[in-house]
């Protein structure tokens, strides 16, 4: 009897066991970007051990389940494994989602899409890791003048800010690891407070068409970006040592970077920066030395479909300016510009006096993305920078320790945005941003303030998307409007008020008078839109055109505005008027590109037409108790602005390239039928590289940089008035022509060190930049012998 008991519950329990395990799961596989579905991967039943793949059309089935709860381990080739827990109560119907595209999973961090084009109707360049660490012991700006179309306005050699088709300054956004820079980039002598050594790339777009990074870029966007950080446990790291002839320094820079396989990473980096005085072919140029010291450090969690990272980085740099640029009298100023070399010229330091600059940056950053299916990658990002910045001017003993300019710039953004595949051919991207900024002068200076304080509030929101065609063919559009409110104190000379107008046109703006004094409280406010829309099609296979219509909308910044004062480091008066409009630029470019296996090239005719275009330019000369300064006035006109710029490649042979470069730039005044001032000249760039990948990665290369000079100014001389006679000050005519010789080699001595060695002006070859703005005193750098140590670690 409790045999047969036995035998019947263990019947009962086979025929209760093959019931609940005949269970089917029916799974689809697909991309989480656009549902796409993946063939060819492979299924792990956890508990089992038993695996299937995925068919062409991404469907798998697994049979004889029971009812129970499994884990799947889904893998597929470019795909992050993934594993999931299914329930299976009955037959299960069940679709799975997959991040298809791991090889951007390491960038979706670093600025939401770097894998992608910013902007897909302006053709792009790009500045790769290489050659970023060739400029290791140089800055931006320096890395920058390797682009064609890319020049420069300078302050001497250690203060070098960029130029886009003519354009620089405010008219330039600079995107510094996905912040946009606010460094009072206004004044023609404030280079960007970015450490060339923290960027893995650089891209510079030529307009203004990326419009996520604002309206306001008439000359064009700069992205600096961050290295990549795999998504692996790994422990790597980078330093550079370099030392230069020329100011007899050098540069040390270290990266360290820590990532894991769950998502975590951590990376640190810090450079430090040492020159004396720089030299001319002929004599040292006194009171040129640079200290700069950097500081980045990131963390971060990157996972598939979402993501944070926080990022701060301290930059600090003290710069020297030119001791001869800064005179006291009329007949010092008529001399050291006649004058064949400086008036002061002393004797080599690393030590850094007045005048000089002192700038202090900080950026703080925390950025989240998450991806939500059917909707796209939704970022949000709040960022804060604090600029702070001292002037030194030449001074009396007991104040020399005492700035003359003091600026302390805070800005708050927070923005959001959000892009969207709608479909295989249609991606839409919008977003908004809001900006709260103060800028505090300080008023203990002992001179009148330059720049007022203010506050400014900042909103901006746009909508752009790119249509394909066909597989050939593609559409982008965009639409952009940005709202600016001012608010100021700002003291005027009551003499000033009164001859400009502005006591009958601005009335109601006095707060109060002070003897010779106008206290005025400005409230202005700026509505700004832009608009973008272009093409770029594919042609030949091997050809691609580029055409874009770009318009952009800039309100006047502080200075344009408020300037009325000695702006100290720049050495001159400078006057600004409330009575600004903003500028309005119309913008057309056409770049062909054609890649072949021995032969590519771009060429990029370009113009630019800029209603009430603001500039400064000299207007006369003012003698005040501290001395002698030209006075150069804002005013507003019309501007055009047209030139081509072009690049080639030949590959000679399979190891000998020859590369070429020509830009030609030509701005124009309407109103007044003459040249604008500071246009670069046009200049072409030919090189010879040599590279044997099998003999120790060996890299030569030969650089012949050709500058014109430039034939087309306006006339702005002056009149000096001397004891015994009128002197005319000619500041117009500029310098000429020359050419420079340029050479660099390098190899892989090893797998972890990588040894350079360059020599710029190679035959010490004496010139003068028209863009340099102590041309007037002083030639420019000659021969620096650079070599440069990196250990990859």
């Amino acid at each position: 009897m409790r045999l047969f008991a036995l035998l019947l519950l263990l019947c009962c329990s086979m025929q209760s066991y093959s019931q609940d395990c005949n269970y089917t799961l029916q799974g689809t596989l697909q991309d989480f970007h656009d549902s796409s579905t993946l063939a060819g991967a492979t299924i792990v039943v956890a508990q089992t051990g038993r695996a299937v793949q995925t068919d062409v059309e991404g469907n798998f089935t697994i049979s004889s389940l029971c009812k129970s709860t499994y884990q799947l381990q889904i893998s597929h080739p470019y795909c992050s494994t993934k594993v999931f827990t299914v329930q299976i109560p009955a037959d299960t119907i069940k679709t799975f989602t997959l991040e298809h595209h791991l090889e951007a999973l390491n960038e979706i961090i670093v600025n939401g899409n770097s894998s992608s084009r910013q902007t897909k109707t302006l053709f792009e360049n790009t500045i790769n890791q290489e050659t970023i660490s060739d400029f290791s012991g140089a800055s931006l700006g320096d890395a920058l003048n390797s682009i064609s179309g890319v020049s420069s306005l300078n302050t001497g050699n250690a203060v070098v800010k960029p130029i886009i088709n003519g354009l620089h300054s405010s008219r330039i956004v600079l995107i510094n690891n996905g912040v946009r820079m606010q460094d009072q980039q206004w004044g023609a002598e404030h280079a960007p407070t970015i450490d060339i050594n923290t960027a893995g790339s650089i891209k510079v777009i030529k307009g203004a068409g990326a419009l996520q990074y604002g309206g306001n870029a008439i000359g064009g966007v700069i992205i600096t970006q961050a290295p990549k950080i795999p998504l692996l446990d790994s422990l790597y790291g980078k330093t550079t040592l370099s030392g230069s002839s020329n100011g007899r320094g050098g540069v040390v820079s270290s990266r360290v970077t820590k990532s894991h396989e769950n998502g975590w990473y951590t990376s640190l980096q810090g450079t430090l920066k040492r020159f004396g005085d720089f030299q001319s072919p002929n004599y040292i140029l006194s009171n040129t030395g640079v200290f700069e010291r950097t500081f980045a450090y990131r963390l971060g969690y990157n996972r598939i479909d979402y993501g944070v990272d926080a990022y701060y980085s301290y930059f600090r740099n003290e710069i020297g300016i030119l001791r001869a640029s800064h005179i006291a009298g009329a007949e010092d100023q008529v001399q050291a510009i006649s004058s064949d070399v400086p008036l002061i010229i002393n004797d080599f330091t690393y030590a850094i006096g007045n005048p000089r600059q002192d700038v202090a940056h900080h950026l703080a950053r925390i950025k989240g993305f998450k991806k939500i299916k059917g909707l796209g990658r939704v970022t949000l990002q709040y960022d804060f920078q604090q600029n702070n910045r001292l002037e030194y001017d030449v001074r009396r003993a007991q104040q020399q320790d005492k700035a003359s300019v003091d600026l302390n710039l805070k800005t708050h953004t927070l923005k959001v945005d959000l892009k969207s595949d709608i479909s295989d051919n249609l991606t839409i991207s919008t977003g908004v941003n809001t900006d709260y900024q103060t800028n505090y002068a300080n008023p203990n200076t002992g001179v009148r303030r330059l720049i007022p304080d203010y506050t400014k509030y900042d909103f901006g929101a746009y909508l752009s998307g790119d249509y394909s065609i066909s597989s050939r063919w593609l559409l982008e559009a965009g639409f952009r409007f940005d709202y600016t409110y001012m608010d100021a104190f700002k003291f005027y000379r009551k003499s000033f008020w009164e001859s400009r107008g502005y006591d009958t046109q601005f009335a109601d703006l006095v707060v109060q008078e002070y003897g010779n004094q106008v206290l005025t409280n400005p409230k202005l406010c700026f509505k700004n839109p832009s608009f973008t829309l272009g093409s770029t099609y594919n042609f030949a296979d091997t050809y691609t055109l580029f055409a874009n219509y770009s318009m952009a909308s800039r309100a006047p910044n502080a200075s344009e505005l408020f300037s009325e004062g000695l702006h100290h480091s720049a050495s001159r008066m400078e006057l600004g008027d409330l009575q600004f409009d903003s500028e309005i630029a119309h913008k057309v470019s056409v770049t062909l590109q054609q890649k072949g296996k021995r032969f590519d090239f771009t060429i990029m005719p370009y113009s630019n037409s800029i209603d009430n275009f603001i500039l400064i330019e000299p207007t006369g000369i003012q003698q005040t108790i501290r001395g002698n300064f030209q006075v150069w006035e804002y005013r507003q006109t019309q501007a055009q602005i047209f030139g081509i710029d072009v690049d080639a490649t030949i590959s000679v042979f399979d190891n000998l390239s020859f590369n070429h470069q020509f830009s030609l730039v030509k701005g124009y005044d309407l109103l007044k039928n003459q040249a604008l001032i500071n246009m670069p000249a046009s200049s072409t760039q030919n090189s010879l590289v040599y590279t044997h990948p099998k003999f120790y990665n060996l890299k030569i290369r030969l650089l012949s940089n050709f500058v014109f000079a430039q034939n087309e100014y306006p006339n702005t001389n002056f009149e000096v008035v001397l004891p015994q006679s009128i002197q005319t000050v000619d500041i117009s005519t500029p310098p000429d022509a020359y050419h420079l010789l340029n050479f660099n080699t390098s190899v892989d001595v090893s797998s972890s060190l990588h040894l350079g060695v360059s020599v710029n002006n190679v035959f010490n070859t004496p010139y003068r930049n028209y863009l340099n703005r102590l041309r007037y005193y002083a030639d420019d750098l000659g021969r620096n012998i650079s070599i440069q140590l990196q250990f990859n670690y």
